[in-house]
């Protein structure tokens, strides 16, 4: 008797996609038919499940409870807002609170990420140490825990207001958050901004003129006292011509809180600092792994030229890396954007906790309310991937890749 031999792997591998076809032959097309049909059905299932439970609890379906009055008061807007004010309204005072948070979280974490990583990379034992030590607590560490110790332990240990720590009597710090003078804009404001654009566009062009000096023709050029000079420089002069921008109201302690100036809440501060801390550990060692890609030889190539450690990093070495970096980079940031969601452990007012939470809870809408949150989590990280792989594409093109 004799047995046929089982054909090879990719014997078979191939005679399945001849029968599947990726489109080829018709029966890849009756079956991808066929599995188009199932999808329509299982969807089709779910939504006529979803609205006949709906009508047994006599819910109603749509987005018309939108335009209803909320009802309820939010401790920190962006926007104008009062508890008459619709649920739409509510939508949008929480999603400008997840995006300032997000926001402010990813500049801070990327600094802190570049300072420890090249802290780490240091021929400094103790600073290397100390980096190594930072990375390896804080990443090991929940960020709920971290949450919850800025905000319970560090923010709620501070002293009332009557007791506040003062800075020159215009800040104060107290377990109500920080309190801080407010900004008061005056006529001159736009031409003090103008020229401090015109400002920032000259600083730009001048640091581009002097990298394209160092490439062409290795003179390195001192140029950070003409920055200086410009950002504060004119500025400063239209200030004196048009008049001063801006006035402050400063903070006055009166009972027991403040009156006038800008509270910054506790909630606030502490979901930042534990965002940036936790996250910037993460791009800590994606940059430090940006790094070492790079061959040692362009340290010592940039040496040869008479840089510094420092500018080698800045002009030579990190450039290169950028391309290792960016891909990884890119997930930290909406890793930091939908961990912001944990606000609603410390009670401060995000999408989720104003949105998902509180206006859920009144309306009942649980369908419409998270499927709008995810999407808007969805749009969100879909931006800033399209944002970092645009400047990705860049620096690849400039490198010549």
């Amino acid at each position: 008797m004799s047995i046929e031999p089982r054909p090879p792997p990719r014997q078979l591998v191939a005679k399945l996609r001849r029968v599947l076809g990726g489109g080829a032959g018709w029966g890849g097309v009756v079956l991808q038919l066929l599995f188009v049909v199932v999808l329509a059905w299982i969807a089709y299932e779910i939504v006529a499940n979803v609205r006949n439970n709906l009508a047994s609890q006599r819910i109603a379906a749509g987005f018309g409870f939108l335009t209803n009055n909320a009802g309820f008061d939010v401790n920190q807007t962006l926007i104008p807002y009062s508890g008459s004010d619709s649920y739409a309204r509510v939508f949008f005072v929480g999603l400008l609170n997840t995006l300032l948070v997000a926001v402010i979280g990813i500049f801070f974490a990327t600094v802190i990420g570049f300072l420890v990583a090249l802290g780490r990379l240091s021929p400094n034992w103790l600073l290397a140490r100390i980096s190594g030590g930072y990375v390896e607590l804080l990443r090991n560490i929940p960020l709920l825990f971290q949450i919850l110790f800025w905000y319970l332990a560090v923010l709620g240990a501070l002293p009332p207001p009557r007791q506040s720590i003062s800075l020159f009597d215009v800040f104060f710090l107290s377990n109500r958050g920080l309190v801080v003078p407010t900004p008061i804009p005056h006529p001159g404001l736009e031409e003090v901004a103008v020229a401090l654009l015109i400002a920032i566009v000259a600083s730009l062009l001048l640091r581009f003129y002097a990298q394209r000096q160092l490439f062409q023709s290795g003179r390195m050029m001192t140029i950070w006292p003409y920055i200086v000079g410009l950002l504060i420089g004119l500025p400063l002069i239209a200030s004196l011509v048009f008049g001063a921008p801006v006035s402050f109201e400063i903070p006055v302690l009166r009972g027991f809180n403040f009156a006038g100036g800008s509270r910054i809440i506790p909630e606030f501060v502490a979901l930042t600092l534990a965002l940036s801390t936790y996250t910037g550990a993460f791009i800590a060692e994606v940059v430090r792994a940006g790094i070492l890609s790079v061959h040692k030889g362009q340290m010592e190539a940039g040496s040869s030229l008479g840089l510094s450690r420092g500018a080698t990093l800045r002009l030579i070495v990190v450039p290169q890396a950028l391309r290792v970096i960016l891909p990884p980079l890119t997930n930290q940031y909406l890793n930091l954007t939908k961990n912001s969601s944990l606000a609603v452990a410390i009670g401060y007012p995000d999408l989720v906790s104003v949105f998902a939470g509180t206006a859920l809870n009144q309306t009942g809408q649980a369908i419409e309310i998270i499927g709008i949150t995810m999407g808007v989590y969805l749009l969100i990280s879909l931006v800033t991937s399209t944002i970092m792989s645009f400047y990705n594409w860049r620096i690849g093109r400039s490198m010549g890749s």
